[in-house]
């Protein structure tokens, strides 16, 4: 006998079967720090494209510190324990991965509602994953007064640093170890301020600013292995995307240096004396610098107004020294250059709160970093000796 095939149904299954026949959805689980991470870099992005294209409103204005007089807000009772570009500002040059990041992020905030949260709040019932409470210090009040004989000895010795010259094929390595604010709003609707823990970043540039490596294994959002930093187009190098290739093209007079990064920032950030700032600091922090344009620098960012001098500063690793600083009108925030008080060699950066902004308390540490290695390798993934090849510990 020839059986009729059974005929499949035509109608519509109800929701009740459909339910039943298929398995149950996932939970859209993302970590709040991965979350917050890529939020940050695609934040970071996106204020450096509004900046590249916001026209210059802000006029130079004359310098509102007279010497003598101090910057900074007054001390604050210290301190209960502990970018974001920003961070703090993180460096001009950036990983081919930003478009990545914002699709994870774009796709995150689809899923924010349910991750993390309590009863539908949308807020996070615990910090980030590896964050910690953001350390509390007295603000220590900065001058001008000595700041002319400061910059001379720190210009002096970075003039006379002996660096190693990179030659064909080699790469640029620098080590750091770093930390940045870690934005949480707890469900209670309170803004808490939380920091990354202290972790190794390392970093390896060619000379000419084409190919690169970055490894910062302790971000969620960076692979252990790392990340390229490549630049297939090979784009014109700036400011803001400097080679070491570049920086040796640059003049080392302070004032022809200073004259340029106005004219190349201007309309950016808050304000151009503030952006002026930030562009000297962030050739600084993860670059090696010919030594006589490191010098210059240094003189021309004494130059800047609201610049001055603070007594004490305090690394990423724990090491004292003086510092050059400026406080962003903007936010309140200060950032310090940190050198050695013996040796005048450049330490790392702070950034500290001088007042109550934004949720966060005044001295309320928002970043750290502290250079540890700097030096010339024959291939990225490459240390120098001594510091061996497998990953650094987080």
């Amino acid at each position: 006998m020839i059986r009729t095939p059974r005929r499949r149904r035509e109608e519509p299954l109800d929701q009740a079967e459909l339910a039943r026949l298929l398995p149950a959805p996932g939970d859209p689980e993302l970590s709040s720090d991965r979350l917050n991470g890529l939020e940050e870099h695609l934040m970071t992005e996106i204020r450096n494209l509004t900046s590249d294209t916001a026209p210059d409103t802000s006029p130079h204005t004359a310098s509102d510190t007279s010497p003598g007089t101090s910057t900074g807000a007054p001390p604050v009772g210290a301190p209960a324990w502990s970018r974001a570009p920003r961070p703090a500002r993180r460096p001009g040059r950036r990983p081919v991965l930003v478009g990545v990041a914002a699709a994870l992020v774009l796709a995150a905030a689809g899923v924010a509602g349910l991750a993390g949260s309590s009863g539908g709040s949308g807020r996070a019932v615990a910090p980030p994953a590896g964050a910690v409470p953001a350390p509390v210090v007295q603000v220590v009040r900065g001058s001008t007064a000595g700041l002319a004989g400061a910059v001379a000895d720190i210009s002096g010795a970075a003039a006379r640093a002996e660096l190693p010259e990179p030659g064909p094929g080699q790469f640029l390595y620098v080590r750091s170890e770093v930390s940045w604010l870690v934005s949480w709003e707890g469900a209670d609707g309170k803004n808490r301020s939380y920091v990354d823990e202290i972790h190794p970043r390392e970093v390896w540039m060619s000379p000419d600013g084409d190919k690169g490596w970055l490894m910062e294994p302790y971000k969620e959002a960076v692979d252990r292995d790392g990340v390229t930093l490549d630049d297939p187009e090979g784009g014109g190098r700036t400011l803001n995307s400097p080679s070491y290739e570049y920086l040796r093209t640059l003049p080392t007079d302070p004032g022809l240096l200073l004259k340029k990064i106005y004219d190349e920032t201007g309309g950016r950030g808050n304000g151009p004396d503030q952006q002026a700032f930030s562009t000297i600091g962030d050739l600084l922090r993860e670059q090696v610098v010919p030594p006589k344009l490191a010098a210059g620098l240094y003189r021309a960012a004494a130059r800047i107004p609201g610049v001055v001098l603070v007594d004490d500063s305090v690394d990423a690793v724990g090491r004292h020294g003086v510092a050059i600083a400026r406080t962003d009108e903007a936010d309140g925030a200060r950032t310090e250059w940190i050198f050695d008080r013996e040796t005048y060699t450049y330490l790392g950066e702070r950034t500290v709160q001088t007042r109550d902004a934004e949720g966060i308390e005044a001295g309320t540490v928002r970043g750290r970093t502290a250079v540890t290695d700097r030096a010339v390798v024959d291939a990225v993934k490459q240390r120098p000796a001594g510091l061996g090849d497998a990953p650094p510990s987080a």
